[in-house]
């Protein structure tokens, strides 16, 4: 017969809780997730750094000094009188030299020959930091489940770049083009935007642990992304726009705002034939379409902030914010070019602060995505 037991007994004999299963999340590799997103920061400041020299090898133009593609032996510069003088000869027989530089010095021509040569060399580097990058986390097997095929397209796009480079270089190496064609650099500099649109995406990604990434999602504000998407498309096209005014100098031609010579339509706007050669060739056409672009733009811009200033996340709120603040500074960095006749120092700067409202952009359209959780009261 079985003995009553007593309820001191059953409060005292606890049997040990049994160890809750980790879920499918918890027991997939995780790789180094950390030591990834350390690397892609640091690629992250390169590719920011290439855009800057490559603006300023434009802006010196210093982009068609080096006439020969060599994507290995390119790496060393001459190293003696002869091999420069050689160099020099190369560079006298295009377009530019014969009918821009003639009569440049020798000195004269090795300022701007180190120009391109760094702007080659750093994406050389970009490249070897990619590899280094890529093989060791692999070889070590410290890749994230999903994440091989996303390193990969970086250094792919990486490689794609390089070629475009030199297509673009060679426009304007033959005929009587004096400088590259202006539709190849808008192609050169909407690729590096998209490389670095890319790896900043991954950054933000990597920056918050999976388990936290799918949660976030289930709070996703689906109109505040497809809004903010939108306004990184028209960001980009900007982008492209700002980049045919460089290609042809189109910023030193009309130096009035907000008119263009003193009218709404800028003078001989299709002037040039074939007709569609003005899009890409008459300044005045160029810059009149970076403006107005521009106007669509903050248009938009400011219905999608009042979207992003209703989410209910503070940190979504803040980053809408930034992005507007930032719009508004490179407004007045853009009409301020305009009226002090494009000098390389407000160019760069406008380039960059380009560069960093492309990133704000894409940090709220992540946010919306993956919106951080605050308290009810922070709300």
């Amino acid at each position: 017969m079985s003995q009553k037991r007593s309820i001191f007994e059953d409060v005292s004999d606890q049997q040990t809780p049994a160890t809750p299963t980790t879920g499918a999340i918890d027991r997939a590799p995780k790789g180094a997730r950390r030591g990834i997103r350390a690397w892609l920061i640091i690629l992250f400041s390169m590719v920011v750094l290439m855009i800057a020299v490559g603006g300023l090898t434009r802006l010196t133009d210093s982009g068609l000094s080096i006439t020969e593609w060599k994507p290995v032996t390119g790496a060393i510069p001459p190293m003696d009188d002869a091999t420069w003088q050689s160099e020099f000869e190369k560079y006298q027989q295009i377009p530019e030299y014969q009918l821009q530089n003639k009569g440049m010095t020798l000195s004269e021509f090795k300022n701007i020959y180190w120009w391109e040569w760094g702007h080659r060399q750093l994406g050389r580097f970009i490249g070897l930091v990619w590899a280094v990058g890529f093989l060791g986390f692999a070889i070590t097997r410290k890749i994230p489940t999903g994440w091989t095929g996303r390193l990969i397209l970086i250094g792919a796009l990486g490689g794609l770049q390089g070629a475009i480079g030199w297509w673009m270089v060679s426009s304007g190496l033959g005929g009587e083009r004096l400088d590259v064609a202006s539709y190849r650099l808008a192609i050169h500099l909407g690729l590096a935007f998209v490389i670095l649109g890319f790896i900043a995406w991954y950054v933000f990604l990597l920056g918050r642990e999976e388990r936290d990434l799918m949660q976030a999602r289930r709070g996703k504000e689906a109109k505040l992304f497809s809004l903010s998407t939108g306004l990184l498309h028209a960001s980009f096209i900007q982008i492209l726009l700002g980049a045919l005014v460089a290609g042809i100098d189109a910023g030193r031609t009309f130096t009035d705002w907000p008119l263009m010579a003193g009218t709404f339509l800028p003078p001989d706007m299709f002037h040039m034939s074939p007709a569609w050669t003005n899009f890409f060739e008459n300044p005045g056409l160029v810059q009149f379409m970076h403006r107005m672009w521009g106007y669509v733009l903050v248009a938009f811009a400011i219905v999608v902030w009042r979207r992003g200033l209703g989410s209910t996340h503070k940190t979504t709120r803040f980053a809408f914010n930034a992005v507007m603040a930032t719009l508004a500074l490179q407004i007045a960095l853009g009409i301020m070019t305009v009226l002090y006749v494009a000098p390389w120092q407000l160019a760069i700067i406008h380039q960059i602060i380009a560069v960093t409202l492309w990133v704000l952009i894409l940090r709220a359209r992540f946010l919306a995505h993956y919106p951080v959780t605050t308290s009810i009261r922070e709300a």
